[in-house]
């Protein structure tokens, strides 16, 4: 690939250390309903990367009997908010990534399943929010990870096609995606079942995305 059109960062996980928030509510919760942290914590795992609407149907499985998923899913999401608006933790390098991209003069999009208010409002209180040109939000395409829908109207928005972008997720589903789209794909694990082999979808797979720029030839490794 010759210099990128555009990068495409997932969010929650990639940029934003926010999926472990959602883990503290999510356990707290569940606890005071008697679900043991041994179940819930593995069944969580495998929400992330999912759209609002996926999470919605699937705590349903979860839940006892006499729990109203839609109350308990409300209560989450407030204690949510709540703990994000004490600060949003940046996940390693990034706003040291964010300022050589912008030195480079690098296009620069979110595409993330979380929808677009709580999304903006995220990235803006993590102090990011200037450095990207769009935000492809859950509630704002036609289709939802896996499906390459958000980041094929994500580089329609940008004016580039997906096949010139490089993009950065951390869960499986998005990773699809993205793959899926024509995108050049880095995979940057975060919170995943224990023992889950990544999958093989062509992607490449860095610990961070310092990592990943580093591999693109776009920063030294002596630098950031």
């Amino acid at each position: 690939m010759t210099k990128p059109a555009a990068f495409l960062f997932d969010m929650d996980g990639l940029l934003l250390d926010t999926e472990r928030l959602f883990l503290q509510s999510f356990l707290k919760l569940t606890g005071q309903i008697g679900i043991p942290s041994m179940v819930a914590k593995p069944f969580f795992m495998t929400l992330v990367g999912t759209s609002s609407k996926t999470t919605s149907i699937r705590l349903a499985e979860l839940l006892p009997r006499g729990v109203d998923p839609r109350a308990f899913e409300t209560k989450w999401r407030d204690m949510h908010a709540q703990n994000v608006s004490k600060g949003v933790p940046l996940k390693p390098y990034v706003k040291d990534v964010l300022d050589s991209l912008a030195d480079q003069q690098a296009r620069m999009a979110v595409v993330t399943s979380t929808y677009g208010e709580p999304a903006r409002h995220h990235l803006q209180h993590a102090g990011i929010f200037e450095y990207f040109e769009q935000v492809k939000a859950g509630d704002e395409v036609s289709a939802n990870k896996p499906d390459p829908a958000p980041y094929r109207e994500a580089a329609e928005a940008l004016g580039v096609d997906p096949k010139d972008c490089v993009a950065f997720e951390d869960s499986d589903l998005g990773t699809q995606a993205a793959v899926a789209a024509g995108c050049l794909t880095y995979q940057i694990p975060d919170l995943r079942p224990a023992g889950k082999a990544l999958p093989d979808l062509g992607q490449k797979v860095r610990p961070n995305l310092r990592a990943a720029l580093i591999d693109l030839g776009l920063i030294a490794e002596t630098t950031v």
